[in-house]
Order: structure tokens, then sequence, then C-alpha cells
């Protein structure tokens, strides 16, 4: 199966499907989503903070449920169709978090089919400081492995992973150094308009319109919370070279690289990119990128020979940067949920 989307005609181009579809289109037709914290201790005495989707006809706990109300109208409840419990986990995008829009359509289609959802937060992301002299890249693969497991062990039923853009570049590194252990861990993987090349996607970013609007965007959030870091730990890194770094490149080679153990910029972009690994992918894998995304180039995507049997790859012509915006104005972003829900389902 494909996904055949088409951007409404009153949206043309990936730079207003990227900005409108984050900003302004529609992501729940229900109340906004509510979540409830847990704080989880790290292997590495720091911590991370997961929000569970909470909302009157599910029990989203991370402890399996033992009893489930009925749903609402139309809606009936897994438990009463006999359907198994699925748990999606949704790993946000750079600078993301519950908050997102993306996180929003989730919900909101988690809620009517009676799935359960989890947003893991990446450290630093979810708004309280993380104790460790660390934060979170895109090859944190390690995190999102010991998460996955960790769901694994509270869920029963079937697990699906899903990243968006930086989240979906570690998680498919995970599937990728995790081989077979992956299928035991979790069902299905998915992506979503993740920069597979690093190097490619770091350098379309730091130029033209993409450098004056999303490099000074993500800088504007990541530049505070790496000041805070040092505050943390003085010394950490040069103050005054961070507080000059004009695009992602810059502050990766300052920042991100040394603080994870890389040796530079471009050793992090190399072996925290996930395109030249797809080929080791040994359970169902969805690779979604539009071809319009404004900074993950379309020559930068892996084609069909460079990957295994088990990955499918979704080439939507348009969409920008998990926009996929449709429908009348305002437009609508759970079409990209509900597609991804439809495929799981298909497995």
């Amino acid at each position: 199966m494909s996904w055949p989307y088409r951007a409404p005609w009153w949206l043309p181009g990936g730079q207003a499907q990227t900005i409108y579809s984050a900003l302004w289109a529609r992501t729940h037709t229900q109340p906004a989503p509510q979540w409830r914290r847990e704080r989880w201790d790290t292997p590495d005495q720091d911590f991370i903070d997961v929000d569970w989707l909470q909302d009157p006809a599910l029990t989203t706990s991370s402890k399996p449920a033992t009893a489930r109300p009925p749903l609402h109208g139309d809606e009936v409840s897994a438990q009463a169709t006999g359907r198994e419990e699925v748990l999606c986990v949704l790993f946000h995008g750079l600078e993301g978090s519950s908050s997102s829009h993306y996180a929003k359509a989730w919900a909101d289609q988690a809620r009517r089919w009676g799935w359960r959802l989890a947003v893991p937060h990446f450290r630093g992301c979810s708004g309280e400081m993380n104790r460790a002299p660390r934060a979170y890249h895109s090859g944190d693969f390690e995190e999102v492995g010991w998460i996955l497991q960790r769901m694994r062990s509270l869920h029963a039923g079937r697990v699906l992973a899903v990243g968006i853009s930086l989240g979906g570049n570690a998680l498919m590194r995970w599937a990728q150094e995790a081989g077979e252990i992956a299928r035991h861990t979790v069902n299905a993987v998915v992506s979503v308009g993740s920069p597979l090349d690093l190097t490619a996607s770091g350098h379309a970013i730091g130029r033209g319109f993409n450098r004056q609007v999303y490099t000074r965007m993500f800088l504007r959030t990541m530049k505070p919370r790496a000041m805070t870091k040092l505050e943390q730990f003085p010394g950490l890194f040069d103050r005054e070279a961070l507080l000059r770094a004009r695009d992602l490149y810059e502050f990766d080679n300052l920042f991100t690289a040394p603080l994870h153990g890389f040796a530079d910029v471009q050793d992090y972009w190399r072996r925290a990119s996930s395109a030249p690994h797809f080929g080791r992918v040994r359970l169902p894998a969805l690779v979604i990128n539009a071809l319009n995304d404004p900074f993950v180039p379309a020559s930068s995507l892996p084609g069909q020979p460079q990957v295994s049997d088990c990955v499918t790859l979704w080439r939507p012509a348009q969409g920008g940067h998990v926009g996929f915006a449709a429908g009348a104005f305002p437009g609508d972003v759970r079409g990209l949920p509900q597609a991804i829900g439809n495929w799981f389902r298909a497995l």
C-alpha cells in the first residue's frame, strides 16, 4: 500500500506546507489532549519525562490496564471488539515535545482508535533541564533502545514506535543497530520527515530562506538551553564561541558533538546518519519523506535498492517538512497518523 497524499490547492510549495501545518492547521476535533507525566530515572543517574495521553475513554498509564470503560458515540473499546491493545510511542523532533502539532494530531487519532500513546521527551525537552552534562542528538539510539525496552516491559499488546524528524532518525538508527532484537521489542517502526543523511540536511538548513527562518528558530531555544547547561557545568564548552554560532553546523560542532562523544560535527553527522544502514533493518519499517521537504534533500534519501525487504518507502511529492496538511481551509494534519495507523493495522 502507499499514501496518495496531495497538498490542497491553497497551500502550494514545501515552505508553506511546512510552516502553515505546524502553526495553523487543525490538529484535533475532540478536546485538546491532556497528558499525565511520569519521570523515569536513567541508568546514568539522569532522568527523562514521559507524557501519557489521558482520556476518559482510555487508561493511559505505564502500568497495564486491567479494565477499560467504553468509549463514546460510535466508538467501542478495543476490549469490547477483541482487538489487541496497541501502544504508540512517539519520539519528537528537534526542540519538540508533547505540545508539538504532530503530537496533538497523534493524540486525537489515538483516542479514536482506543490506542495508548506515550511521548518520551529527549533530555532537556520537557521544560526542566536534565541533570547530566549531556543533552540529546540525532543518533541517540541507545537512549531510544532503553526507552523502548521499558515500554515493552510495561505493555503486553502490540507496540508501534514513531519518530518525527530527528526522533525518526534516532529511532531508525536503533532499529539498525538492534537488528533481530528490535523485532522482539516493538512490532514496527516509522520515521516521518527524518534527515536520514545529516550532512546533506545540515548544509541544506544552513542556506538561504532555511537559514533565515528554521535555523534562527531552532537556535532561539537551543542556545539558551546550552547556556543553562553551562551554568550546571562551568567550562563544559566555549561560551562566547557558542553565542557567536549562526547555524546548526557551528552549534553542533561546539556543543552537540563534543558533549556526546563525537570528534567534531563531521564525525557526528556521519556516524549518526541512518541513510547508509537501512539494509540492516529486520522488522517492519515505514520511512516517509516528502520530496519537497525544504531541508531534507530528495537526493539524500535512500532508494529501494539501499534498504532491506522489511522497509517500505513512502515518497509523496508534496508535504514539506512534517507538514501534510489536507482538506479545505484551514486544513487538517490528522491524515498522516491515519495513514500510518492503516499501514500498521495491515501488517
